[in-house]
């Protein structure tokens, strides 16, 4: 019908929707706002937008949007659902992540949109991690947080009828998609009324912070919004200067003159009053925080496997402390640690580390790709990385969930019962880059280049 609305437009506006009121449920947050867009506005007025390869018509318009927020669920049938309502906002899994590896008892995925015209015009992802109940030691403890979750509902009954009109009918109309926005939104609102008693609580908070958090609310809160910077180390600044309670380390890459993948630091989490069953007075729960992000260039599987190994390698010398006690020594040996991978758009495009865009901006005829990049009749942008690190991601949970050191690994989780869980399979984001660049390859120079 030609009266539905486009997902991307639903997406839109559910990205405004969230960000309002994230806002007035996190002061902090409109302030790291104010932080960014400075810090954004004084790049791109500097020779750092050129030094960045910024596409004016499509990266510009991407900078201000916010660009991810998280949630965690309980169950297999939340997963689901919240599979089925993204996808009415263009909005698809792609990606899996375990963070058991770095102590964290959940396994994750990002819905986010997936093709290069739904990115660029907005690129809102929710990066979202399924507990797993299994790893409550407790048996009894584990049969209370299982019983709790499947007693509560995260979704309003008109979220969820408007969900299965969509789907039957195939979208939705301009009145219809505003009224599910606002419902979906009252999924991801706090309230400050727990679900259990204090000592089921504490009970939950002993065996990890994160299963309280999970299991002892009404729904899945939204626990941080993530704008994008185009200098993170500027940004961090200006959250100390602000007296903004700044994480001590910046988690992923050192810093270089061509970002790869993804930079991120926050805020520590909020403590905010809760009030739990049978209780009269208030108790408090310690889970949203503020984070921020860079985001530079997606790496190939080459790429990846160069970063790995190198982020592994360092981390092999010296790990670092949530407490930021020995933050100095390991941004020294993070930024030795990289030096082995190259720092020049291209190098990284001629060495397949990295995926590109192409605009040909001179004449083709008889040469071949190497010749056209040099002579300047062909350029090259980097593809924006859309996805997430699971040690970085791990690094941002553990500082805000109070916790003084990395905890250690826990038990490997199956991807074949998130997926289950989930309901689909997850997108492979190398393939999506790939095509992103297959297709600007071929918009660019044609079969020449073939």
């Amino acid at each position: 019908m030609s009266d539905f609305i486009s997902p991307d437009t639903i997406r839109t506006s559910f990205s405004a929707a969230m960000s309002t009121l994230y806002r007035e449920e996190v002061p902090a947050y409109a302030d790291l706002i104010k932080i960014v867009g400075a810090v954004n506005s004084d790049v791109l007025g500097s020779a750092r937008q050129v030094d960045l390869r910024i596409d004016p018509e499509e990266d510009l318009a991407r900078i201000t949007d916010e660009r991810h927020g998280a949630i965690r669920v309980g169950t297999a049938g939340e997963l689901s659902m919240i599979r089925r309502i993204f996808a009415q906002m263009g909005m698809f899994p792609v990606g899996y992540y375990d963070l058991g590896v770095a102590g964290i008892p959940v396994h994750s995925t990002a819905f986010r949109p997936t093709t290069r015209n739904a990115l660029a015009k907005n690129p809102f992802r929710v990066f979202t991690s399924l507990l797993r109940l299994d790893l409550i030691v407790d048996e009894k403890l584990r049969e209370v947080a299982r019983d709790t979750l499947a007693n509560r509902n995260i979704f309003t009954d008109t979220a969820l009828a408007l969900t299965e009109k969509a789907e039957r009918d195939g979208g939705l109309n301009a009145a219809d998609a505003d009224v599910f926005v606002a419902e979906v939104l009252e999924t991801f609102r706090w309230a400050e009324d727990a679900i259990v008693p204090k000592h089921t609580y504490d009970a939950l908070h002993a065996s990890h912070r994160l299963i309280a958090d999970v299991v002892g609310f009404q729904g899945p809160h939204i626990n941080h919004l993530t704008p994008r910077t185009l200098d993170i180390d500027a940004a961090q600044i200006g959250m100390i200067n602000a007296g903004l309670p700044a994480k001590a380390i910046i988690e992923g890459p050192p810093k270089r003159r061509c970002p790869i993948l993804l930079r991120q630091t926050s805020f520590k989490a909020l403590e905010e009053e809760v009030r739990f069953v049978g209780e009269t007075s208030f108790g408090t729960h310690t889970a949203r925080f503020g984070e921020v992000e860079e985001r530079g260039i997606a790496l190939t599987p080459k790429g990846r496997a160069l970063y790995d190994r190198l982020l592994a390698d360092v981390r092999a010398k010296i790990t670092p402390n949530p407490d930021g006690s020995n933050a100095t020594n390991y941004i020294t040996a993070l930024r030795e640690g990289f030096a082995a991978f190259p720092d020049n758009w291209r190098d990284l495009h001629d060495q397949g580390l990295a995926y590109f865009r192409y605009k040909a901006v001179g004449d083709l005829n008889g040469r071949d790709l190497q010749d056209w990049l040099n002579s300047g009749a062909l350029e090259i942008s980097p593809i924006i990385y859309e996805d997430f690190l699971p040690v970085s991601a791990a690094g941002i949970f553990q500082s805000n969930l109070g916790d003084n050191t990395a905890q250690s690994s826990l038990s490997q989780s199956s991807r074949a019962q998130f997926v289950e869980a989930l309901g689909a399979e997850p997108a492979d984001e190398f393939a999506l880059y790939q095509s992103i660049q297959d297709a600007s390859r071929m918009d660019a120079v044609g079969e020449v280049a073939a």
